[in-house]
């Protein structure tokens, strides 16, 4: 008897990570729901079914997000959607924190907290978050918005770990690497899909027993 497709539900998905691991999800057969604030060419032709206007830091929108898939089984929960910007002492700029908050650290736990319905035992829920968010390994300052929210995201990861584990429900922490995105202007150490395919290994490898974990892509732990 052949297996059941996976559904997976990844957000931020019109770009960066988020389209590689749509493609690839795509690709090995899964039924893949890819969200985003505006679809792009890209996730238009892989085929998937794209549910747009969804902005992770608006009640209003994720709400709407849940009305689509009532009845619909999650098995893997990526929350991918994210912004990076920057300030220093010289240039802080508040707004742009409260920005950071709003997608990168409730975001994530707005959309897993809608979606609760949708999740059932053995179910997986992946936060995309940063090693910046690390206090620990913080040696160069600056970034105080990106580094403060991905910290709160991980804090809350962990909350959730907790209030998961009796639903057999797995949280996973993951640190993407320096991917070359466009957020990050171009730049950094791997290609997203390269990422994608790292990240891919790390949620089959998930499990309650394993739940709670702040891991990089390449398997190693990182500090808190």
């Amino acid at each position: 008897m052949q297996a059941k497709p996976l559904n997976i539900l990844i957000t931020g998905a019109n770009r960066g990570i988020g389209l590689e691991l749509s493609r690839l999800y795509q690709q090995q057969g899964a039924r893949v729901y890819a969200c985003c604030r505006s679809r792009s060419a890209p996730l238009e032709a892989l085929g998937v079914q794209v549910i747009e206007g969804i902005d992770v830091s608006s009640d209003d929108s994720v709400r709407e997000l849940a009305a689509q898939l009532q009845g619909i089984q999650i098995d893997l929960l990526i929350n991918n959607a994210g912004i990076f910007l920057n300030e220093s002492l010289e240039q802080m700029n508040y707004n742009s924190i409260e920005q950071q908050f709003a997608v990168n650290a409730l975001g994530p736990l707005r959309v897993t907290h809608a979606l609760l319905a949708n999740l059932a035992a053995g179910s997986k829920v992946a936060m995309i978050t940063s090693r910046m968010g690390s206090i620990a390994d913080n040696e160069s300052g600056q970034y105080y918005g990106y580094r403060m929210s991905k910290a709160a995201l991980n804090a809350a990861s962990m909350s959730l770990t907790q209030d998961l584990k009796p639903r057999n429900i797995s949280v996973g922490i993951y640190h993407p690497g320096y991917v070359a995105t466009e957020m990050v202007g171009g730049r950094g150490d791997i290609s997203p899909d390269v990422a994608a395919k790292r990240l891919a290994t790390l949620f089959e490898q998930q499990c309650l027993a394993s739940s709670g974990e702040f891991r990089h892509s390449n398997g190693e732990v990182l500090p808190w």
